[in-house]
């Protein structure tokens, strides 16, 4: 048997890590057959549109693995369970069997499996609806207390500096390190 490995965390900046689920699956694959891929993304699970889950659902559909196993079903998909759903679906109909990892239960061979991936894609929607109202919850107070949100804003003194550099003949680039800034804020200061 083919198997595939899908890992998913949502952000590196916060000590996540792919790592901490790809040795025991990988171990799993090779227990269960042979290790076709690993597919790893490294974004949230809100959405469809990860590079890595994308090529798993394309690779499913050309039939060249036959088990697709991931950690847990929040790290497959949080877009709750009709999408998941979808997708589990999308996976059987191309002849790919799926399993996760943690949840024993939730394996396409389980006879309760649409019931549990369900409530599992329900449950994994709901955190990540609350999260969202954690994130806007702490902004809201940064706001009220007259914290100012978004990237710094650079001084004028600094602003006219980067704009000598540029009349004198200074690369972006060059620009960019003497202020200590990146090539985009550059760019950004120069064209507004």
């Amino acid at each position: 048997m083919r198997v595939a490995i899908y890992a998913r965390v949502s952000t590196k900046t916060k000590g996540q890590d792919t790592e901490n689920q790809l040795h025991q699956l990988r171990a799993f694959a090779e227990q269960h057959g042979t290790l076709y891929k690993v597919f790893t993304d490294e974004e949230s699970g809100g959405s469809a549109d990860r590079a890595e889950f994308k090529a798993l659902l394309l690779e499913a559909y050309q039939k060249k693995f036959d088990l697709v196993v991931f950690w847990r079903l929040d790290r497959f998909s949080r877009e709750g369970a009709l999408a998941t759903l979808k997708y589990l679906k999308e996976l059987a109909s191309h002849g790919v069997a799926y399993k996760s990892f943690t949840e024993p239960y939730l394996d396409s061979l389980g006879p309760f499996g649409d019931v549990i991936v369900s409530m599992l894609a329900t449950i994994a929607a709901q955190d990540l609806i609350k999260i969202r109202e954690n994130t806007k919850a702490a902004l809201d107070k940064k706001r009220a207390a007259g914290v100012k949100l978004g990237a710094p804003t650079k001084g004028q003194e600094v602003i006219d500096q980067l704009h000598r550099l540029k009349a004198d003949g200074a690369s972006n680039q060059a620009i960019s390190r003497a202020l200590k800034m990146s090539p985009s804020t550059v760019a950004k200061y120069l064209v507004g």
